[in-house]
């Protein structure tokens, strides 16, 4: 079939939607000049009052043990290895304290699928936190963790969604989505975590449950340009039936450090797709820039080529930092960048509601000048309360038997 940029263009300003064929011609062909005025338009038509959204919140990784294996991940450690750690209840009310102090909102929560974490102790957690902070919002656990507690308790996944509603949980991230296509998830070793089908009906099931969430997608890997644009047409799909995705963020692989390696996209492919994005991903609200793995000033020009929000401000971050990306911006940074490509910046929560201007100009506040960590470096400390929760694996149960049997 032949397209034509001035049709499809027409069609776009019309309000018409892109079929596969077409998006897929314009991924290929479009000039990115042309790409990226398109993007800027539809955000435009939909974000008129030229505000750039942030949110402050911090990236928690409760636990870096993995059974799942991920050959693009270089985060994760195996069960009994010396540098898997889980945090204590009272590391992550620190986390909390920490986040508050420089205006945050919530705590996106989320770790690896750990054997010896029940879901009891996920209940627990989210259960302590909502004690302590009441209006503190949990964006936590993505479909595959949803999955893994699924298995692990033999329990549905709506059941499993309802305990931890029941027990605090906000709102649900959109990791662990890489590409949804079977084919590719299959050559990461990401297909046993969770199937394209299973990662879309967690999010189903999440918004019927009344939660929203986010959707995300890692390129860069194995996939091709119609299996990227195959994983937004089923978020496309998907949204159209539930209207729960409040944002969509794209990113690149990040190969340093991990099994699988090879080269990071450029930064030119990261506006196309962004761009594509906009242009296909007709009933979502929001499109994140991704400056964690783009750095600051690609995170800008993403303004001009779609999206319309900043992500967070982080406070934290360890996983894309494990695969050697290490930029970092605080509030004042981001504000600086949203206000220098002709933006006003405001706050907001992970529900897209505005909370007003930046906070380091209603206060003082201190600048931050790289992500904290999960732990510092050499922290080996094991939380007692995991001794309340009965280990599956013989490292874990060894690992609870000396917590309850200290040495003299």
């Amino acid at each position: 079939m032949s397209h034509s940029l001035d049709t499809l263009q027409a069609r776009l300003d019309a309000g018409g939607r892109l079929d596969a064929d077409e998006a897929l011609y314009l991924y290929r062909s479009a000039p990115t000049w042309w790409l990226g005025q398109m993007a800027d338009r539809m955000r435009q038509r939909r974000h008129p009052d030229g505000v750039v959204t942030y949110i402050i919140d911090r990236n928690v990784n409760y636990t870096n043990v993995c059974v799942a294996r991920c050959n693009f991940c270089a985060f994760y450690r195996t069960v009994g290895h010396h540098e898997g750690y889980v945090l204590s209840f009272d590391e992550i009310f620190r986390k909390i304290d920490e986040t508050l102090a420089l205006g945050g909102v919530q705590l996106l929560l989320q770790g690896g699928h750990n054997p010896d974490l029940p879901l009891q102790w996920y209940e627990d957690l989210f259960r302590a936190i909502k004690s302590r902070y009441p209006s503190f919002k949990l964006h936590a656990l993505s479909p595959p963790e949803v999955l893994h507690l699924s298995r692990m308790s033999r329990l549905s996944v709506p059941e499993v969604l309802r305990r931890l509603i029941d027990a605090g949980l906000d709102s649900v991230p959109g990791g662990g989505a890489e590409i949804l296509v079977d084919r590719v998830r299959k050559q990461l070793n990401c297909y046993s975590k969770a199937s394209a089908d299973e990662w879309l009906e967690v999010m189903r099931q999440a918004h019927l449950a009344g939660l929203r969430t986010t959707a995300t997608m890692m390129y860069g890997t194995v996939e091709t340009d119609e299996e990227r644009l195959e994983h937004m047409l089923r978020l496309r799909a998907l949204q159209d039936e539930t209207g729960g995705f409040t944002a969509f963020i794209t990113w690149s692989y990040q190969p340093e450090h991990t099994e699988r390696g090879g080269t990071e996209a450029t930064g030119i492919e990261y506006l196309r797709t962004l761009a594509i994005a906009r242009l296909v991903l007709d009933n979502f609200d929001n499109l994140q820039a991704s400056w964690v793995t783009q750095g600051g000033k690609v995170g800008q020009l993403s303004l001009a080529f779609g999206a319309n929000d900043m992500g967070s401000v982080m406070i934290e971050e360890n996983v894309v930092r494990a695969a050697g990306a290490s930029y970092c911006m605080d509030e004042v940074e981001i504000v600086r960048n949203v206000e220098d490509a002709g933006f006003r910046a405001e706050r907001r929560t992970m529900h897209y509601e505005r909370l007003g201007p930046p906070m380091f100009r209603l206060q003082e506040m201190p600048r931050q000048l790289s992500l904290a960590t999960a732990r510092a470096e050499g922290d080996t400390s094991v939380p007692e309360e995991l001794r309340q929760y009965e280990a599956r694996t013989p490292e874990g149960k060894r690992q609870r038997h000396q917590i309850s049997s200290p040495v003299a």
